[in-house]
């Protein structure tokens, strides 16, 4: 079996930092999704990778600060990462690669609670219709809880956003959790923002009208919605403390 251990060998082993040297800079633009400009504080313009399919919208304008990653590996099509944008008021973590990992150690530590807790934890477990769950919690008792998790970067007037563009994606996997309900097990929509100026949570109907309706829908029909705040600055990422969601 895959990617299966006990909870005990990893309480110890998490506090997500980018454990790469990083450097500040400046962000000049950010285009084809998956490439931003910047500027470093030696007068350098750099192209590097942004980890981040989403619009980003809310999370960068010309000029903002921003943290980049060193790879420190020179054959690399593109050596640096984009890690962080500030807009002045908090530093924003883009990096969606960073998110399923945020949430298995507030998971692990407890900080998001598990009702009837687990003795095991699986990544990308096959299920439903050609999908993987992004962590698959397992109790003793063989009882499951399927976690799917989203990062948010979206801000409005202090209110935490998603999605940030239309997702087709995002429909499925609330389909699937919905069918997984149904079959008797837990299913849990997470969301992990990774930003700090809002208090509350809730679906960006005016992006996707289509998500927001199904995540009501998904919510009547038994999937648990959370939502979870992340502190983020250049020391480390961590989850903190729970948002309220409103629908």
């Amino acid at each position: 079996m895959l990617n299966l251990r006990p909870v005990s060998e990893y309480i110890d082993q998490f506090l997500m930092q980018i454990n790469l040297p990083v450097h500040p800079a400046r962000i000049v633009k950010r285009y084809k999704r998956f490439l931003a400009d910047v500027i470093t504080e030696d007068g350098e313009s750099l192209t590097v990778h942004c980890p981040n399919s989403g619009s980003m919208l809310s999370c960068w304008g010309k000029g903002w600060p921003c943290l980049i990653s060193d790879s420190g590996n020179p054959a690399r099509k593109l050596r640096y990462t984009l890690e962080m944008t500030h807009n002045g008021r908090c530093w924003i973590g883009i990096n969606t690669h960073r998110t399923n990992a945020l949430a298995e150690e507030a998971l692990v530590r407890g900080i998001i609670p598990v009702p009837g807790g687990f003795v095991r934890l699986r990544r990308e477990v096959k299920y439903g219709r050609n999908s993987r769950i992004d962590l698959l919690l397992e109790r003793e008792d063989g009882g499951k809880t399927y976690v799917e998790v989203k990062n948010v970067t979206l801000a409005e007037n202090g209110v935490f956003l998603f999605p940030d563009a239309v997702t087709r994606r995002g429909l499925k996997h609330l389909a699937e959790l919905t069918d997984m309900v149904r079959q008797g097990h837990r299913a849990v929509m997470l969301y992990i923002i990774q930003r700090s100026d809002g208090d509350k949570f809730r679906p960006a109907d005016a992006i996707d009208p289509a998500y927001g309706r199904a995540l009501r829908q998904a919510r009547s029909e038994g999937v648990d919605l959370m939502c979870y705040r992340a502190e983020v600055n250049p020391q480390y990422i961590r989850v903190e403390q729970a948002v309220p969601v409103e629908l």
